[in-house]
């Protein structure tokens, strides 16, 4: 294997590492905080956020930090659209029955947060001072509650990449059916998440954009199952939807979510993968490394007049902290038990509603998608900021609620399996001492898995 390969091979495997890109994005985030907030560097950071580019013959012309969201953000959401296209084929979602359970679970977790985040408003808005119907904000300014209300939607999603590195990082061994639960859960608040970004936060221009939209999308379709693919047209056309998405008043991140959903899922031509799935995972170190942590680093990276306790009783933060880590788990489990007790339906076999507790207050890690929401709910740049930092917050007190609550429930597993094994050895006498129980699928021991994809450098070129 040559140098190149080698070292290709090694960022594929830190790529596809849940822990390692949660922990890179995560740094990135904290270090976008710090360098915004520091006299030494806050000028320079905001000088280089606030650096207009632009795109020649069009009137696209945005700052950096609008380009990380923006532009960065779009390859990230076709990784999100190429998955959903796999989910929805052959994967957990095309069995809507096997997947009905986790699937109503991730509408109430999606229902649920903005109440508890309107109610804290409220709540705010109705008894705190200065006046009944408004709120003061950390930096004193005063809101009404219909501005403070903007936020609703702030609290809504999962961010899929974090909530498994937790679950790395502090489950070693977990019933595979708890990832599966979490992994389909994530998978529908993803493509719930892209159609509320579709309906509240687009403001549709002319009609001829869609036309052009609808032709691009046509063009993809064809080109992408040719036997080989011209790669150098694709792109063109992947950069013409987006700047037809920009210019018809949809949110552009979207388009990698439409060329995505129209790349084939099945294998074709006598391959031996599907395309989205090689394509995926192709993405996968473009996305993981370079496009969510630049895109956390100026998402997070807000500046505060003065970074001071205030800043931990705003109506934004507090409400959204609430959202996320109370109101996620809440709606989750509360779903999850009508589905299965009054409902009828089954959880996966081997788990109890209870069993999913600690995977459920990790879905109220809402970082990447909570963060872009942020950054469209408001107009007003210090509420803009305070719901950055209020998501920010949610995520790390959801992260260590989940982790040590994971942590315990690995733990009561593995002594679990303990127990069996020597129930089993202790029953079958000298027989079993030199046999391997075989583990159901509601035991299986799950790590990080990373596959030897040299194999998969197939006929993409």
């Amino acid at each position: 294997m040559t140098a190149r390969r080698r070292a290709w091979a090694a960022i594929r495997r830190i790529a596809a590492s849940d822990r390692i890109s949660g922990l890179i994005m995560l740094g990135c985030a904290i270090l976008g905080l710090v360098l915004a907030n520091l006299p030494a560097t806050a000028h320079l950071f905001e000088t280089v956020a606030e650096t207009h580019l632009g795109i020649p013959g069009t009137d696209i012309d945005l700052p950096l930090g609008h380009w990380a969201q923006d532009g960065l953000l779009t390859i990230f959401f076709l990784t999100v659209g190429l998955d959903l296209k796999q989910e929805l084929t052959t994967g957990s979602l095309a069995n809507p029955k096997a997947a009905a359970v986790p699937m109503l679970c991730a509408v109430g977790g999606m229902v649920m947060p903005p109440i508890l985040f309107l109610t804290v408003v409220e709540l705010y808005a109705r008894f705190g001072p200065p006046a009944v119907g408004e709120a003061t904000a950390a930096s004193g300014a005063v809101f009404g509650f219909d501005e403070l209300a903007q936020g609703w939607a702030i609290p809504t999603a999962t961010d899929i990449a974090f909530s498994l590195a937790v679950l790395a990082l502090f489950a070693k061994v977990l019933p595979g059916s708890i990832r599966a639960f979490l992994m389909t859960l994530a998978t529908v608040d993803d493509l719930l998440a892209i159609i509320l970004i579709a309906v509240f936060f687009s403001s549709l221009e002319a009609w001829y954009w869609f036309v052009g939209i609808g032709v691009c999308a046509l063009v993809w379709w064809y080109l992408v199952r040719r036997k080989r693919v011209p790669w150098l047209v694709v792109a063109v056309v992947g950069v013409l939807v987006w700047i037809m998405m920009f210019e018809a008043g949809v949110h552009p991140t979207l388009a990698g979510v439409l060329v995505g959903l129209l790349t084939p899922a099945r294998p074709i031509h006598g391959e031996a993968s599907p395309r989205a799935e090689r394509y995926c995972v192709k993405l996968q170190p473009l996305s993981s490394l370079v496009a969510l942590p630049v895109f956390a680093l100026f998402a997070a990276g807000v500046h505060f007049e003065t970074l001071s306790p205030a800043l931990l009783t705003s109506p934004v933060v507090i409400g959204i902290v609430a959202a996320l880590v109370v109101g996620k788990p809440l709606g989750i489990m509360a779903t999850a038990w009508l589905s299965t007790h009054p409902g009828g339906l089954s959880m996966p076999k081997g788990l109890r509603v209870r069993d999913m507790f600690p995977a459920a207050c990790a879905c109220g890690i809402g970082f990447t998608v909570s963060l872009l929401i942020a950054s469209l709910a408001y107009t007003d740049a210090e509420l803009s900021a305070e719901s950055r930092f209020g998501v920010l917050m949610a995520s790390l007190v959801a992260a260590a609620i989940s982790g040590v609550l994971l942590s315990l429930q690995s733990k009561r597993y593995e002594r679990e399996r303990a127990a069996a094994h020597a129930a089993i050895g202790t029953i079958g006498g000298n027989v079993a001492a030199h046999e391997e129980p075989q583990p159901d699928e509601s035991e299986l021991v799950w790590h990080d898995h990373i596959d030897d994809e040299e194999s998969e450098e197939t006929e993409d070129d």
